[in-house]
């Protein structure tokens, strides 16, 4: 049977989490990237507790797309997503806008076996240099369990408004593209689990759980180069805002969930105010029906 005790070793650039010998996750706090990616810190390599690939990294179509990472596209005119910024009058098209998360320091980093937890402060820095965010990130790695396949991620973060100004958090659906409300913590799946099965609580599922509200969503698909499948089961949470978490998920051209916070309306934050949110994935080394995703969604919930 895996040995299923996790721990972490620093990297200096990312931080090693193993459940056993499995690296099942490395999160890089000081990422090489350009500009035009808006660089942040991110989760990938992202592996199951046998090993199997559950994210993937600069794809071809969207470079700024790395694993599981917490971004936005539209923040009072500033891009932390990377690449271009959408508008109804030039579609997207590309802005000297593009900002940088940059983590600060860590609070904690710590293993005990049963459970990871990294605490960490980062600055949101715009194009220009401005300070605009100080957030305080709690992730906790827990749950890995060898005999049902699953390990689970909880993320919690305070974003707190130091701008001077208000904040306005959007998304391109706020700015007029439909069905595109992605927005804070995203996970970018395997190239292979394209036109995976996107199952919902409550007996919702599939593409119509765009812009949907639910307590969970999963998405499984199936490994190239061995053989089986994975599913990654999402966790709404919850936000501080007013503004309901309603889910950015696709399956096709590639595997994509975000719950987002202002999927189509915008949360306005005020100067010294803070937005938290809290999301749980759960990572399962197995393609899952809904009778096993039903009782996982209970176990996990939030």
């Amino acid at each position: 049977m895996l040995e299923t005790k996790l721990g972490v070793r620093d990297e200096d650039r990312s931080l090693i989490i193993t459940a056993g010998d499995v690296e099942i996750a490395q999160y890089v706090y000081h990422p090489d990237a350009p500009d035009a990616e808006a660089p942040k810190p991110y989760l990938h390599p992202i592996r199951s507790l046998t090993g199997a690939p559950m994210s993937v990294y600069r794809p071809w179509d969207h470079r700024w797309h790395k694993g599981l990472q917490m971004t936005w596209a539209h923040l009072s005119g500033q891009n932390f997503w990377g690449g271009p910024t959408f508008s109804v009058e030039k579609d997207y098209h590309w802005l000297d806008n593009l900002g940088h998360i940059n983590h600060i320091d860590f609070i904690d980093v710590s293993g005990d076996g049963e459970q990871v937890t990294i605490d960490e402060t980062l600055h949101w820095v715009t194009a220009a240099g401005e300070h605009w965010i100080t957030e305080q990130r709690r992730q906790v790695v827990h749950g890995a369990d060898a005999d049902r396949g699953i390990w689970a991620l909880d993320f919690t973060t305070q974003l707190h408004n130091v701008r001077g100004a208000t904040l306005d958090f959007g998304s391109p659906t706020t700015h007029g593209r439909p069905a595109a409300g992605y927005a804070g913590f995203f996970w970018r799946g395997p190239r292979s689990w394209t036109q995976g099965t996107i199952i919902g609580a409550g007996g919702q599922g599939g593409e119509e759980m765009m812009g949907a509200e639910a307590t969970w969503l999963a998405l499984a698909g199936r490994h190239d180069e061995i053989d089986g499948g994975g599913t990654v089961l999402a966790i709404a949470g919850h936000s501080s805002a007013s503004v309901p978490i309603k889910w950015f998920v696709r399956r096709d051209p590639f595997a994509v969930i975000s719950p987002s916070p202002t999927f189509d309306e915008e949360i306005a934050l005020a100067d010294g105010n803070t937005l938290e949110l809290a999301h749980r994935y759960v990572f399962v080394d197995h393609i899952c029906e809904r009778t096993e995703l039903d009782d996982l969604g209970t176990e996990f919930a939030l």
